[in-house]
């Protein structure tokens, strides 16, 4: 089989997709808000969502235009993000975390001209407004009727935007206010973590967001019947194309909560039926590290997806009686490979065989074959139609880098064995795992070398009391820095700019950085030498110092 079954790239709009579901599974509920126990059936997201992309041209939002989405997971994010796009709008749905430079470099990358914005986050994008000129249109989102007086109270410092209550775009009549877009329409502009630089806006048209959907319900063997537990933020790729997606196109339903919650987990899980749910390393390593209960095996799940695959994997399956399913992909293109309930349970840790349709190759730093087993970069090629993104948004240079010799280069180093599963083994790029976000060290450098008393800086990860990375920075000072620094000032400074999952932990001041020839700071020596000794750097966390989200 060399094509997806099911999915018709001709076919493929999330118009359409939404009309079919709406008429195949009517009232039957897609989303259930738990916090809450608000409850969305098929046939109101299709309503919604076309009342939210007919009210966005109502308000004045010329076509096309590119729709900013500022949000936590709630129903009305889903909505913020499907229904422009059903509509003839970009939607662009953007870290919540982010504020100053990271959010000010979102709105303006992605050329947004409106934004979707939830109350609480409404002070973020005032802080930043005077350096958007493009943005016209402000829509607020509150957790109740009538303007508060938060909103209110901010909302005058707008400028000359148009302000909007998002609750008016729902009284909008529930038609297209002109043709649907077409199959290879640009729908959604998502962000990467930066991994090599700022971060890159990956092109998603029509069909290749509803190819995503498909690919998930296929490969992770959604069913009408299943129930996925969506703890993980919108948006990001693994629960709005896997989680949500997924289950949109399998007829399945979706149990949404804010985040991640270990006193909640359980009890979410029972309360909602979830047979399924996707989680990150740090979450997998919460959930193992409870003390072990009669309770375990209290719930309804049968599947989740994890990823990593923790090296007590087996011991999981057992205490919790669930089977792991994995995959190796990434949004900048697509899934490669998948692991699920039918793949070899001698090869549970591995990413899993090639998904339909995918090659997979390993190659030299020369796109040269790798012999089975012999790691090198994982390199991707999709031949289902329109299953991949277009390339990075306004760059183009980047996207032709990404696809030399017409195979897709994920930064990613791995190896495939004799019987052709896929291994993970590290990534080549420079990155930061924590708490289940990639982080840019690039775009972290950034921002702190733009404080008046650094001179120069060098992040990177290091191995501290959890599984996964903690972000320490290495700096120097400027001869003038005086008492214009302070390892307090750092850190406040790092929070007024930065997500708060991207500022640092540790932090060491150095007369001078350890260079090469080429004079590039070489990080590898200063992470050896932090993890050799972490008791000699500033620690925020030993100092007492807390980061707001």
């Amino acid at each position: 089989m060399n094509k997806l079954p099911g999915y018709d790239a001709r076919t493929s709009t999330i118009d359409r997709i939404l009309r079919e579901r709406s008429h195949q599974w009517g009232d039957k509920t897609f989303l259930n808000w738990l916090p809450t126990g608000a409850k969305m059936s098929y046939c109101q997201l299709d309503e919604l969502t076309l009342r939210v992309g007919s009210g966005l041209a109502n308000a004045g939002v010329e076509s096309g235009s590119h729709i900013g989405v500022l949000m936590d997971n709630c129903p009305e994010q889903l909505l913020a993000i499907l229904g422009p796009a059903r509509c003839g709008f970009v939607s662009v749905p953007l870290n919540a975390a982010a504020k100053g430079q990271l959010l000010t470099y979102f709105l303006d990358h992605a050329d947004c001209t409106a934004i979707i914005v939830e109350e609480a986050l409404l002070p973020r994008f005032l802080d930043v407004r005077d350096k958007l000129a493009r943005v016209r249109h402000v829509f607020v989102v509150r957790p109740d009727r009538g303007m508060s007086k938060l909103a209110s109270g901010l909302i005058d410092s707008v400028g000359d935007c148009r302000v909007h209550e998002f609750e008016d775009l729902l009284k909008a009549p529930a038609q297209l206010p002109g043709d649907a877009p077409a199959f290879n329409a640009l729908a959604m502009l998502l962000f990467t973590s930066g991994t090599t630089g700022p971060s890159k806006a990956i092109m998603y048209t029509h069909a290749h967001f509803i190819y995503w959907g498909s690919d998930v319900a296929y490969h992770h063997e959604y069913t009408p019947d299943d129930i996925a537990y969506v703890f993980l933020p919108l948006f990001h790729g693994n629960a709005l194309l896997g989680s949500t997606m997924g289950s949109l196109m399998a007829g399945a339903s979706i149990a949404l909560t804010t985040r991640f919650s270990m006193s909640k987990f359980w009890e979410h899980i029972r309360m909602s039926g979830a047979t399924v749910f996707n989680g990150v390393g740090a979450v997998t390593n919460f959930l193992w590290k409870q003390a072990p209960s009669a309770s375990d095996r209290d719930h309804q799940v049968r599947r989740c997806h994890l990823a990593p695959v923790p090296g007590f994997a087996a011991g999981f399956e057992e205490r919790f009686g669930m089977t792991i399913m994995s995959a190796f992909g990434l949004t900048d293109y697509c899934l490669g490979s998948a692991y699920n309930t039918k793949s070899r349970r001698d090869k549970l840790g591995s990413c899993g065989l090639p998904r339909t349709g995918i090659d997979i190759r390993i190659v030299d730093e020369i796109d040269v074959d790798m012999a089975p087993g012999e790691p090198g970069e994982i390199v991707l090629r999709n031949n289902n139609a329109w299953g991949a993104s277009l390339g990075y948004y306004k760059q183009p240079e980047a996207t032709v880098a990404s696809r030399r010799n017409l195979w897709f280069h994920t930064g990613d180093r791995g190896s495939i064995d004799a019987d052709g599963y896929l291994w993970y083994t590290d990534r080549i790029k420079d990155a930061i795992r924590r708490r289940g976000e990639n982080i840019s060290a690039f775009e972290v450098e950034e921002v702190i070398r733009t404080h008046p008393a650094v001179a120069d800086v060098a992040v990177y990860p290091v191995r501290a009391d959890t599984s996964e990375d903690e972000v320490a920075v290495t700096i120097t000072l400027r001869s003038d820095a005086g008492t214009n620094f302070s390892y307090d000032s750092l850190i406040e400074y790092c929070s007024h700019n930065l997500a708060y999952f991207m500022v640092p932990r540790y932090v060491q001041v150095v007369k001078e950085m350890p260079m090469t020839l080429s004079q590039k700071i070489e990080k590898y020596k200063l992470r050896r030498q932090a993890e050799a000794d972490l008791s000699a750097l500033w620690d925020r966390e030993r100092a007492g110092v807390t980061v707001e989200r």
